[in-house]
């Protein structure tokens, strides 16, 4: 008797040759017409399946959206009772059934033909009612199924999402879709958020103080922003230099109690520190802070004239799950 790690193993191998097949069986002629039909569609990509084919046409449709090709689900279900009306010239069907026979879509193929909508075919069986029918056929078909009675959809279904994931991949090298582009379509993302996330979406207000604020000034402006630095400017608001915490600690650490009096600002701030601009990517502002022998944690953000715009906390681009 085999063991459960077995068991999984025989069902990897079986959906990877299945796969392994597909990709020989798949003729040249019909994967370049689909992707011409698709490349070229005025209008929308609808994906529509039943049950486990329509569970795939929905990521199918998802994966196409995000790395742009617009597409969308359609539930033939859905279709027959009003929702045909978000098909129209122009746009392309990607019909999936591992039978070919699915009742729902065949019901609503004369709808397509109608509405001069072409439509590509993801099935099992080539010779079906819906192979003969669709305008491009693409060979989804397995030999056998990864279920031990050869009945539950597993081999069939891995090979047509992978097709169509193939379809998508192709389009989208084909349009030139760049590392931006796809991370304007994911901005949750840690790749988007890398991509699209400022230092203006981040920073604070600017915690600013004169450089000649005495010492009890500074450590009360740090306690009032509470943002564990302040930015020292001039009378024109330009950035001088940033008293942090640290520098706080350390200048007090160092200094008679009866020179207190004389310090300042400008005495304790550390001079023409590492600044960021508001329009600067907040990833390239972490490197700012990181990629360095003593790391910071507070950057001012200064406008391009020198003037101070903000203040950039390391916990806030952190947070941002940057």
């Amino acid at each position: 008797m085999s063991s459960n790690s077995e068991k999984v193993r025989r069902v990897l191998r079986i959906e990877a040759v299945a796969l392994e097949r597909a990709a020989e069986r798949l003729d040249t002629v019909s994967i370049d017409t689909a992707l011409d039909l698709i490349g070229t569609c005025s209008g929308k990509v609808l994906l529509t399946g039943v049950g486990k084919s329509g569970v795939i046409a929905q990521k199918i449709s998802q994966t196409m959206t995000s790395t742009g090709t617009m597409a969308v689900f359609l539930h033939p279900s859905d279709a027959l009772h009003g929702g045909l009306g978000v098909v129209a010239e122009g746009d392309v069907v990607i019909a999936l059934s591992n039978s070919g026979e699915t009742d729902e879509i065949l019901a609503i193929l004369p709808t397509f033909r109608q509405r001069q909508v072409a439509v590509i075919a993801i099935v099992g069986n080539v010779d079906s009612s819906l192979g003969r029918h669709a305008d491009v056929v693409l060979d989804a078909s397995v030999d056998k199924e990864a279920c031990p009675l050869n009945l539950a959809p597993t081999a069939s279904t891995t090979v047509a999402l992978a097709i169509g994931d193939a379809i998508a991949m192709a389009l989208m090298e084909s349009k030139g879709l760049t590392e931006t582009d796809f991370a304007v379509n994911h901005p949750a993302g840690r790749l988007g958020k890398r991509l699209t996330l400022a230092v203006k979406d981040l920073m604070h207000e600017s915690p600013n103080i004169s450089s000649s604020a005495g010492w009890l000034e500074v450590v009360k402006a740090i306690s009032g922003y509470s943002l564990g630095a302040v930015n020292v400017i001039d009378e024109n608001l330009i950035l001088l230099g940033i008293v942090t915490d640290g520098d706080l600690r350390r200048t007090i650490e160092r200094t008679l109690p009866e020179n207190f009096s004389s310090l300042t600002a400008e005495t304790m701030m550390t001079a023409t520190p590492t600044s960021a601009k508001p329009e600067m990517l907040a990833y390239e502002a972490l490197r700012l802070m990181e990629d360095r022998p003593s790391q910071i944690s507070v950057l001012p953000v200064t406008s391009e004239d020198g003037k101070c715009v903000g203040l950039l906390r390391l916990h806030d681009v952190v947070r941002s799950g940057l």
